[in-house]
C-alpha cells in the first residue's frame, strides 16, 4: 500500500521538524505541498498542526501500548504511530481502517518494515478503546490542566502561578484550537466585494477594522494580492494601533511588516524606518511592499538589514521620537499556530530571549527623545515584567506610561469593538501595562487571539 500525497507530505515533514529548526508553517508553504491539490494541502496542514498540538499527550498514550513504554523509537516509528493515533482519536471522518493502513505504509516506505507489525498492532489497540476527552475547564491543578491539554508541564505551572488557573484554562484550550483567520480591512468598499463573492467575513472581537474569516484563504488570494486585505492576528494589529503617533518612527524588530504597515497607515506624514536583524525576513517584507505601491504610505517605509543594538549610535542621538520593539521572543503566546514550541522550548532559554530583549530596550531609550512601545508575544514574566523592570531601574529619566489613555483614545476614534474595550481593560495591570490573552468575557463574549504583552515607557520631561 503506498501512502495518500497529503499523509506522505505530513510526515515528512514531521521527521524534517523534528531534525531541524525549521518552522511547520514554512515547510507547509514549501514547494512540495505547494503541488498538492487543494484538498491534499487543507489534510497536510491539518494533520501536521493536529499532531503538533497533541503530541505530548499522544506519546503518552502510544507508550501505553508498548511492550516497553520508555523504550526510544526510531525517529521515523514516532512519527507514523502519532499520525495514526492523532487521526483515529481527533479526526472523526477518516476512517480506522485508511488511518492505520497508511501509518504502517509510512512506516515501510521510510525503510522500517521490522516495525510496522509493531505499529499496526499499537494502532489497532488505540482504535479498539473507546476515547474520551478530558476537557481542559474540569482540571483541578496545572499538572492535570497540561496532561489533558498536551502542554509541558513546567510551562503551565509558571502560568498558573502567575495568572491563576482558571485564565489559564483558557490559554490552554485556546493553543489547541485551530486558529481564526484574522484579516485587517481597512476599505470598506473591498469588504463589500468579498461578501458579494460569497465570502463569509464576521465581525472583529477587538478591532472595528478586523474580521475573522470563515475558510481558508484560497478564496482570498485575489484580494491579498497588493494588501487590499491583509492576515494579522488581531492582537498583533492591536500593538501597532496602540503605538499611537508620531513624526520619525523606528520599528527596529519590522518584517514581516504588518506592525510596520499600520503605523504608516495612522502617520500619514510620519518618516518611518524600518529595520530587522533578519535579511531574509527583511528581503521577503521588501517584496512585499514593493506589492503595495499603489498604497501613499508603502514609499515612506525605509527598510535597513541592521541590528538595532549594533546599529543606534551611543551616545544617543535621539533620532526618533517614537520606537516600536516588538521583541524576538520565546513565542509562547502562539502556540496554536506555532505549536512546536512546546517541543523545543526549555525554561533556561527563557535567560536568553530576556537578555536579548534588555539589549533592545536599552537601544531604543538611546534611540527615542520621546516615546517607546515595547511587547512581545511571550506569556513569561522573564521577557516581559522584568525586562521592563530592570530597565527602568537602570535608566530613571524613562517611567511607564499607563495604557488606559491609548485605550481611551482607540475607543473614541470608533477603533475598538465594545468587546474590545472591555477585553482591554480588564487586561490593564495596576502599572499601566497589559496582557492580552484569550478569555472568555461573559456568556456570549469570547475573546480569541493570541497572547501579548504590551508596555508604553516615556521619557520624563528636563523639568521632571
Amino acid at each position: 500500500m503506498q501512502s495518500a500525497p497529503s499523509r506522505s507530505a505530513a510526515f515528512h515533514i514531521l521527521v524534517q521538524l523534528e531534525k531541524s529548526r525549521d518552522h511547520a508553517d514554512d515547510l507547509l508553504r514549501s514547494e512540495r505541498v505547494a503541488r498538492l491539490s487543494a484538498q491534499d494541502r487543507d489534510l497536510a496542514t491539518a494533520l501536521v498542526m493536529g499532531t503538533l498540538r497533541w503530541q505530548i499527550l499522544l506519546d503518552k498514550l502510544i507508550g501505553g501500548y508498548l511492550a516497553r513504554p520508555s523504550a526510544k523509537l526510531d525517529l521515523p516509528i514516532r512519527i507514523a504511530l502519532r499520525l495514526g493515533a492523532y487521526q483515529l482519536l481527533w479526526m472523526d471522518r477518516i476512517p480506522a481502517h485508511a488511518a492505520i493502513g497508511e501509518s504502517v505504509a509510512l512506516c515501510r516506505a521510510a525503510g522500517h518494515e521490522h516495525a510496522s507489525r509493531m505499529v499496526n498492532a499499537v494502532l489497532r489497540r488505540i482504535a479498539a478503546v473507546a476515547w474520551e476527552r478530558v476537557e481542559a475547564a474540569i482540571a483541578h491543578d496545572s499538572a492535570e490542566l497540561a496532561r489533558v491539554t498536551a502542554h509541558p508541564e513546567w510551562m503551565v505551572k509558571r502560568w498558573v502561578d502567575h495568572f491563576g488557573l482558571e485564565p489559564v484554562k483558557w490559554i490552554c484550550e485556546h493553543d489547541q484550537l485551530v486558529p481564526e483567520t484574522h484579516l485587517r480591512m481597512m476599505d470598506a468598499k473591498v469588504m463589500g466585494e468579498m461578501e458579494a463573492a460569497g465570502i463569509v467575513l464576521e465581525a472583529g472581537g477587538l478591532l472595528t477594522c478586523a474580521r475573522h474569516l470563515r475558510g481558508t484563504t484560497v478564496r482570498i488570494a485575489d484580494w491579498l494580492r497588493g494588501g487590499r486585505v491583509r492576515v494579522q492576528d488581531e492582537g498583533s494589529q492591536l500593538v501597532a494601533e496602540l503605538a499611537g503617533a508620531g513624526r520619525r518612527i523606528l520599528d527596529c524588530c519590522a518584517a514581516p511588516g504588518g506592525k510596520t504597515m499600520i503605523l504608516a497607515e495612522n502617520n500619514p506624514d510620519a518618516e518611518i524606518d524600518a529595520w530587522d536583524v533578519s535579511g531574509l525576513r527583511l528581503e521577503a517584507m521588501r517584496e512585499r511592499m514593493a506589492a503595495m505601491n499603489s498604497f501613499p504610505w508603502a514609499e515612506r517605509i525605509r527598510m535597513h538589514h541592521a541590528d538595532a543594538v549594533e546599529s543606534i549610535a551611543h551616545p544617543p542621538v535621539r533620532q526618533w521620537d517614537l520606537v516600536l520593539v516588538d521583541a524576538p521572543c520565546s513565542g509562547t503566546g502562539t502556540l496554536g499556530r506555532n505549536p512546536e514550541i512546546r517541543h523545543r522550548l526549555s525554561e533556561d532559554d527563557l535567560s536568553v530571549f530576556a537578555e536579548r530583549q534588555s539589549a533592545l530596550l536599552q537601544a531604543a531609550m538611546d534611540a527615542s527623545s520621546r516615546r517607546i512601545v515595547y511587547s512581545t508575544c511571550s506569556l513569561e514574566q522573564e521577557e516581559n515584567e522584568q525586562v521592563m523592570a530592570a530597565a527602568l531601574a537602570a535608566r530613571p529619566e524613562w517611567h511607564l506610561r499607563s495604557l488606559r489613555d491609548e485605550v481611551a483614545r482607540l475607543r473614541e476614534d470608533g477603533r475598538l469593538t465594545e468587546t474590545g474595550v472591555q477585553s482591554l481593560m480588564s487586561g490593564l495591570q495596576p502599572d499601566g501595562t497589559l496582557w492580552l490573552l484569550p478569555k472568555q468575557l461573559d456568556a456570549e463574549r469570547v475573546v480569541r487571539t493570541d497572547g501579548f504583552f504590551v508596555a508604553m515607557l516615556e521619557r520624563r520631561s528636563a523639568s521632571g
